[in-house]
């Protein structure tokens, strides 16, 4: 019986370490096993499976537009070598590759400096000011006070009107002559102002236009970051003795690092490429004055004659490349302070 026993033991032994044999001859560099990305899509297949949709779409809608764009900028195309069709006369592209050439031409010309400038001037007052009240807000309506839900409401309207129906409706306000505010400082005894006509006026137009319209999404992000910090730590504060701003400023805004962190990179996005508040209102003007990075390209694609295509996708990709920049370089600050995301 003990000698059955022992040799039971050995046979299952043998076959245990003949399994692990072959387990680690699988797993062996230039051994037939299945390969990391099949391994993947059989484990994973539903989860590809509800991606690869949108991974199309995006791939249509963006890549395919961002790829033109790229080689469109390396050629001399405009609107009179394009390809085209005249009634019934197909005429082809006679466009030629010029390299680099676009790009030197937009970075020595100190028309794309001047617009680097006022877009940066815009990008930061906008971001500020709208993060700034709307952090004011959210601390203020993030409190038990009477009303606050209409207060709420009230407040995120701007964010569910279309963007072109707020410009239109400011745009009449800031009008000069029959403009809200110029009868508001004619009852008091001052004279009108040239809100959209006045290079300075206009700078200051946009920027309250487009600030009126982000505070509500810095309100909701805001809003929801103080509702994620636990009261506790404010009790525990307050039983401490530290003041309001005390509170404030060692509860309040570290709490509110992440969320921050990442509404400022988006709003600083939107902003850089706000092209509705700028086109609508002003045009880019008077003159250029209010002209950013974007409204500049598109008016070289479609409002110059001829219409330059390449120089409108050169500038494109240089700002697609700006904005990268930043975005890398503003990631890497927050991973310096710990914010990982």
């Amino acid at each position: 019986m003990a000698v059955e026993t022992s040799q039971s033991v050995a046979k299952a032994a043998g076959a245990r370490s003949a399994r692990g044999r072959g387990h680690r001859t699988d797993n062996t560099p230039g051994s037939p096993g299945p390969g990391r990305l099949r391994r993947a899509l059989s484990t994973h297949w539903y989860a590809w499976s509800m991606v690869a949709p949108v991974v199309a779409v995006i791939g249509v809608i963006i890549g395919y537009p961002l790829v033109r764009g790229v080689y469109l900028s390396l050629t001399d195309a405009n609107e009179a070598n394009v390809e085209r069709t005249i009634g019934i006369n197909h005429i082809p592209a006679t466009y030629e590759f010029v390299g680099l050439e676009n790009y030197k031409a937009v970075l020595t010309d100190n028309v794309f400096w001047d617009r680097l400038g006022w877009t940066v001037v815009w990008t930061v007052s906008c971001v500020a000011l709208s993060f700034t009240l709307g952090l004011v807000l959210a601390t203020m309506l993030n409190r038990k006070i009477k009303g606050r839900t209409f207060y709420r409401m009230a407040l995120i309207l701007p964010w569910a009107v279309p963007a072109f129906v707020s410009v239109f409706t400011w745009r009449l306000l800031f009008n000069e002559r029959s403009g809200l505010f110029n009868k508001l400082l004619a009852g008091g005894g001052i004279d009108a102002i040239s809100w959209l006509n006045d290079p300075t006026w206009a700078k200051v137009s946009v920027i309250a236009v487009n600030v009126w319209l982000g505070v509500p999404f810095m309100l909701v992000a805001m809003l929801g970051g103080l509702q994620s910090i636990p009261g506790e730590l404010y009790e525990a504060a307050e039983m401490d003795g530290a003041t309001a701003w005390q509170r404030f400023r060692h509860i309040t805004l570290p709490g509110l690092r992440p969320v921050s962190g990442t509404v400022i990179l988006l709003s600083s996005i939107w902003t850089f490429n706000m092209f509705p508040v700028i086109f609508l209102l002003t045009r880019g003007g008077p003159g250029d004055a209010t002209e950013i990075l974007v409204t500049y390209a598109y008016k070289l694609s479609f409002v110059v004659s001829p219409r330059d295509f390449a120089g409108s996708a050169a500038w494109g990709v240089l700002i697609l490349a700006l904005l990268s920049l930043f975005a890398v370089a503003y990631r890497r600050a927050l991973r310096k302070q710990g914010d990982m995301w």
